[in-house]
């Protein structure tokens, strides 16, 4: 059982009626529920016992369940009929801490449930392992090809399971499956297909008219399966930073894995040494900065801040721009271990057209140097970034 650090804002959420704990599948949600309230009666809905009787008879469920400490519904988006009840066994007891629930698809963009948990829900957003969990549980890979091939998710570091076999089946059994239930797949291969193109566009530009053809689908379809793929937290999606120091812009988003374990086998990357050699290799980097720089945001139950800027002709690129205190900190991502002068042309280009505050530059290296405009960061040292800033 690893230590995660949202644990210490655990005591903040006690104070609400509800408390969701969303997240991927297989990311320590019900660990952390059970950990975190040792004392409740844990409740499994991914079981067909459990699952009909909540469905057939919500509020006799409940009553069932009823104890002096609370209840945790795991995998609580299977019971949509659930909520109601909820919503009013909440108000009737006005006992803070009371449901805590877990999810891996993000249950709360339903319309239904939202409404009945408005006010009386906290929300936790717990993610594949961080580079500071790794560290501080002692887990951390020796370079970065190896952190991106392994990936986050915790069972990998908990048993002696492949890489390559877990995200196979993770694959198979949680994704296609999750994603299945939600839209109607008439063609499995097409969605694998796309799902694989997901991957290759790591760290680039997403153009969806390109992906649609290349897919074979249409493009309002691609815009849907993607909304899909982030609701169960697969994919996120990086916005442009808009301010007016240049309005000459690109509008496009940029597309990243949550666990780079996942881009990977789905680039049919077989170990970390082929990775060395990928001509994706640069982008998965990137996507495991960004994707640990996310999970810090969420750590600190802060909602992320994170975009890229880019000029409109492609000549000048910041991989990643945070606002924080309105101050805006460029952050160049590069896979090199060795610094060199190129690290640092996009940022001196940014802080000559805005008003940026001290950039960053986190590289494939270990050294860190303190220089006086800039900031190098070796990737295992970038840990701790957005908290530096706070």
């Amino acid at each position: 059982m690893f230590n995660r650090e949202i644990e210490k804002k655990i005591e903040e959420y006690k104070k609400f009626r509800i408390i969701a704990i969303v997240g991927p599948r297989q990311s320590g949600k019900s660990t952390l529920a059970q950990k975190s309230f040792p004392n409740h009666t844990f409740i499994s809905l991914d079981l067909d016992v459990n699952k009909n009787f909540a469905q057939e008879d919500p509020e006799g469920f409940l009553n069932t369940y009823a104890n002096k400490y609370g209840i945790i519904l795991d995998e609580a988006q299977k019971i949509p009929e659930i909520f109601p009840y909820l919503k009013y066994y909440a108000d009737k007891h006005k006992k803070a801490g009371y449901f805590i629930l877990t999810g891996s698809q993000n249950f709360l963009l339903n319309k239904e449930i939202t409404e009945s948990l408005a006010g009386r829900v906290g929300i936790i957003n717990l993610l594949p392992l961080s580079l500071k969990e790794c560290l501080e549980n002692k887990i951390l890979s020796e370079n970065y090809t190896q952190a991106i091939y392994k990936g986050f998710y915790p069972e990998l570091y908990d048993t002696e399971i492949l890489p390559s076999i877990y995200y196979q089946n993770y694959i198979q059994t949680y994704i296609e499956r999750d994603v299945r239930s939600l839209i109607n797949i008439v063609n499995l291969s097409v969605f694998k297909k796309f799902l694989s193109l997901c991957a290759g566009r790591v760290g680039q530009l997403l153009n969806l008219e390109s992906l649609a053809i290349e897919t074979g689908v249409s493009a309002p379809t691609i815009k849907h399966w993607l909304s899909i793929l982030e609701s169960s937290y697969i994919i996120f999606l990086l916005q442009p930073y808009y301010k007016n120091f240049n309005k000459r812009l690109t509008k496009s988003t940029k597309l990243y894995f949550f666990d780079t374990g996942i881009a990977t086998s789905l680039l049919n990357i077989k170990n970390s040494e082929e990775l060395l050699f990928s001509p994706f290799r640069g982008h998965l980097f990137e996507n495991l900065i960004i994707a640990d720089l996310y999970k810090q945001y969420t750590n600190l139950a802060l909602k992320p801040s994170l975009y890229f800027w880019r000029d409109l002709g492609g000549t000048y690129e910041i991989d990643c721009i945070t606002e924080v205190n309105n101050n805006i900190y460029p952050i160049e991502i590069k896979a090199g271990e060795t610094i060199i002068n190129d690290f640092f042309k996009g940022i001196e280009y940014f802080k000559n057209i805005s008003n940026c505050a001290r950039p960053y530059i986190v590289y494939g290296g270990k050294e860190k140097q303190i220089r006086t405009n800039f900031s190098v960061l070796g990737w295992q040292e970038s840990f701790e970034l957005i908290e530096s800033l706070e």
